[in-house]
């Protein structure tokens, strides 16, 4: 009888686990890397970099049906525990996209002046988070 429920179990947590795999990766993924390359792609991809510019890179399966967007850092106040608004960044992209390269350009600059850890999103035009990651910046 035991046999039987040990059995049960396991095939529980088994179906469960294939189940929560299978989704896992179902939405955009934001990250970052040093910088982006036409020809070699993604350079220097870490959630830990130096103060300066990054590159915000987004991946998804299926097109992303989105027109303008923001990038937005909110950093983290050790004092209150909370993150709180840093800056943002506006960008216009192609509604066909699935995978989008955020880097420096005239109007963004995409620049951690402080080190600290801080959240970064992905905003469409209605600021809803289309996606989120963390990032360290150290000295």
């Amino acid at each position: 009888k035991n046999l039987n429920y040990l059995f049960l179990l396991t095939m529980f947590l088994s179906f469960f686990a294939m189940y929560s795999n299978t989704f896992a990766q179902s939405e955009p993924v934001l990250y970052f890397c040093e910088r982006y390359d036409d020809n070699d792609g993604e350079i220097g991809v870490s959630d830990r970099f130096t103060t300066g510019y990054i590159t915000v890179m987004v991946k998804c399966d299926y097109e992303l049906r989105l027109n303008d967007v923001v990038i937005q850092y909110d950093k983290y106040d050790f004092r209150t525990g909370k993150f709180e608004y840093y800056k943002k960044f506006d960008f216009s992209v192609q509604r066909d996209m699935k995978y989008i390269f955020f880097e420096r350009n005239d109007d963004s600059n995409l620049e951690f002046n402080d080190p600290g850890f801080y959240r970064v999103f992905l905003l469409d035009e209605d600021s809803k988070t289309v996606a989120s990651a963390l990032v360290e910046i150290i000295d």
